[in-house]
């Protein structure tokens, strides 16, 4: 069995509302990383159309008026661009309702206490939150992205992967062990908005 963890920072921070789950955004982050899995090359386009939104090393998303910062620039963007390019299609992954509640765990403690990373306080790590709801299969795996409130925006940033040595979050995205997923989304006290993504080879309720 194997067991992968990685996690993702925004260097900004907002203020936001108590804690709250938003179960469509949750729903279409998962459609996103799909319409990615299966049509790479083409989902790539996206990503040229946010490279232009990029002055030096920051940039500013539509309907935004605080510009997030980057550690690597224009120069991950085209990396990523290439790297979809090459990509194989892949199958989508289909929705686990067990790895959307150990994501929802930590997305509802996090969101209230502002915290980051895999570890909550209650919650607890990445993998006793998924054995918590049911049995896995093969590996696992947990993405989390901080900051986009749009499901196109955060995905494109866990594919992007700025600032993360050998981008762990676009790895889990296009990882051919994995055939299910669950996500939970909600505000965030410190970065306005989060998403939690658990994978799986498969899963068992």
């Amino acid at each position: 069995m194997r067991l992968f963890c990685v996690s993702i920072c925004v260097l900004f921070a907002l203020t936001a509302p108590a804690a709250a789950l938003d179960r469509t955004l949750s729903r279409q982050v998962l459609v996103e990383i799909n319409l990615a899995r299966s049509q790479p090359a083409a989902y790539a386009a996206f990503l040229r159309e946010f490279r232009d939104r990029f002055r030096g090393s920051s940039y500013l998303l539509p309907g935004d008026t605080i510009r997030v910062r980057t550690s690597e620039g224009v120069k991950a963007v085209d990396e990523a661009i290439r790297f979809l390019a090459r990509q194989k299609k892949l199958p989508p992954l289909s929705w686990s309702d067990g790895l959307a509640a150990a994501a929802a765990d930590l997305a509802q403690e996090q969101g209230r206490s502002g915290d980051t990373g895999h570890v909550g306080r209650k919650s607890r790590g990445m993998r006793e939150r998924i054995e918590q709801h049911g049995q896995w299969e093969s590996s696992i795996a947990e993405n989390i992205g901080y900051g986009p409130e749009d499901p196109r925006n955060m995905v494109m940033q866990l594919i992007v992967d700025d600032g993360v040595p050998g981008r762990g979050h676009r790895k889990n995205i296009f990882g051919t062990a994995f055939k299910v997923a669950g996500v939970a989304c909600g505000s965030h006290a410190r970065f306005k908005s989060m998403c939690v993504i658990d994978f799986a080879g498969g899963f068992r309720e």
